[in-house]
């Protein structure tokens, strides 16, 4: 399976297409009434289902997709010896010179769907969100008959893969409306919209594969609408519509061993996207609920070794510390069967469940323990950003011979001590074998020029204390070298524990 991947749908140039924005929908010119509006659709599509050409129906909706393309300033490294011992040479020797980072620019193209007549545009997140380092600009927005219009972003959630926009203009626009994707059915007509490949205003059709397809990515929103509609790079946050012109879906991504379509399609149902969309339009942040617990699906060796139904429930790994799950007595090895009265299955994970119910809700969880049910009430807490979450499951390879990263190390420690460090969390203890109380930051690499490399300090030692005090975060230490220095000290005192030794004290000088 190695050879398999997902693509997520950005692609390198989007044409403008030629749909006319006025249509005889059968109402005054100015009316806002939506290209999908149940009045328009009942005289463009027969109740029985697909029509012998889906070009009446494309004509009605096209006008409301667009294209989306946005313009990024990134940072970029001028350094030609990162990663090497010689990077930080050549960084103290750059800064005297008073040279600046090097930028370049950057592009993201994708579709998206007016869902307002003010020019309200529903996308996905990775179509608009900046690359790391990015910093967004702007946002275009080109109509299907080739206007263009400035963007502005006003809501966006990583962990949806949902953005929302707002043209920045007093024109009236064609929009189109949600539907109810729970209705859908497999073998249902279904017809995408989109700009694959450069190529603008693009209808393509098939049928609904699948409902509440589970990926296996994970994540709280591993949950889409299978299709065979041919989706590219390119159709990344279009609409997906079925027979009635409701929008049932945002296309999001493919599952291909090329990068092109091979009919499996995927698009984050509405009944999903309309509530996260509702609320960022209003500018409001998403608030997840959140248990705290790391988990796996039971497959069927899990569930023939634990005398178990195949597909339910899901088993616990890891609880985190102080979290919502510790609270309410979960432990490693339970196996959530339900929460909050709902059963955990493949289409229906513990993820999905918990982060669309609110932070401070007391919801029932029934687990099997040891061969016995109980039921426990579990108060969620509030699920943490996805670049916290990631950070909360790094993992760490303690025998790794990585050098120096300058993306991930911290600019001061490295330049002051000629040290990357990583902050733990229980899977890196786990690795490290050291108790889940242990607190401190994990060295991940060591300049080999500098005064920590000739004392002795390696990849995968703790660092316990700086200057006496403990230091679990990298703010601390970066506060700790602050004080030496403040202090006019030339040299810092850590402590710090390899595996299988004891702790021990070493001087750093300060360069």
């Amino acid at each position: 399976m190695s050879n398999v991947r997902y693509v997520y749908g950005l692609t390198s140039a989007l044409l403008v297409g030629g749909a006319a924005i006025s249509l005889a929908t059968g109402f005054p010119a100015g009316a806002q009434v939506a290209q999908n509006d149940d009045t328009v659709m009942n005289r463009v599509v027969p109740m029985e289902g697909a029509p012998a050409s889906f070009a009446d129906l494309t004509e009605q909706l096209q006008p409301a997709v667009v294209n989306i393309a946005t313009r990024q300033r990134v940072e970029v490294s001028r350094n030609p010896f990162a990663g090497t011992p010689f990077a930080e040479l050549f960084n103290r020797r750059d800064r005297r010179g008073g040279n600046q980072p090097q930028t370049r620019e950057a592009q993201s193209l994708g579709s998206g769907f007016i869902i307002s007549a003010d020019g309200v545009v529903v996308t996905n997140n990775h179509v608009v969100a900046p690359n790391n380092r990015a910093t967004l600009e702007e946002i275009t927005v080109t109509m299907p008959d080739g206007r263009e219009y400035e963007a502005e972003l006003i809501g966006a959630d990583a962990a949806s893969d949902l953005a929302v926009l707002k043209i920045s203009s007093n024109d009236t626009f064609p929009f189109v409306q949600f539907g109810d994707s729970s209705a859908a059915r497999v073998g249902d007509w279904v017809v995408a919209i989109g700009n694959p490949f450069g190529l603008g205003g693009t209808v393509t059709s098939g049928i609904v594969s699948a409902v509440y397809r589970n990926t296996g990515q994970g994540g709280a929103y591993d949950r889409y609408i299978q299709t065979d509609a041919s989706i590219n790079r390119g159709n990344s946050g279009g609409p997906l519509f079925d027979m009635r012109g409701n929008v049932i879906g945002i296309n999001n991504a493919i599952f291909s061993p090329s990068g092109g379509s091979v009919g499996i399609g995927f698009a984050i149902p509405a009944e999903i996207a309309a509530p996260i969309v509702d609320q960022l339009r209003e500018g409001n942040e998403i608030e997840r609920g959140f248990l705290g617990v790391g988990l796996q699906p039971i497959d069927d060796d899990f569930a023939d070794a634990l005398g178990l139904e195949q597909d339910r429930g899901e088993i616990i790994g890891n609880v985190q510390d102080d979290s919502a799950a510790d609270r309410a007595g979960l432990r490693a090895g339970d196996v959530i069967v339900s929460v909050n009265g709902q059963t955990v299955t493949s289409d229906q994970t513990v993820s999905f469940l918990v982060a669309n119910i609110s932070p401070g809700e007391t919801i029932p969880i029934t687990v099997l323990r040891n061969g016995e049910r109980i039921a426990v009430n579990a108060t969620l807490g509030r699920r943490p950003s996805e670049a916290a979450l990631a950070e909360q499951q790094r993992t760490f390879d303690p025998d790794s011979d990585e050098p120096m990263d300058p993306e991930q190390s911290d600019e001061m420690i490295a330049e002051k001590l000629g040290l990357q460090v990583l902050e733990l969390n229980a899977q890196i203890r786990s690795q490290l074998g050291v108790a889940e109380d242990t607190v401190g930051l994990v060295i991940g690499a060591v300049d080999p020029n500098s005064d920590a490399a000739r004392k002795g300090l390696r990849r995968a030692e703790i660092i316990l204390e700086a200057n006496y005090e403990p230091v679990g975060t990298i703010e601390a230490l970066r506060e700790q070298i602050a004080a030496a220095e403040a202090e006019g000290r030339d040299a810092i005192l850590l402590r710090t524990q390899r595996r299988g030794t004891p702790p021990r004290f070493v001087p750093l000088r300060l360069r």
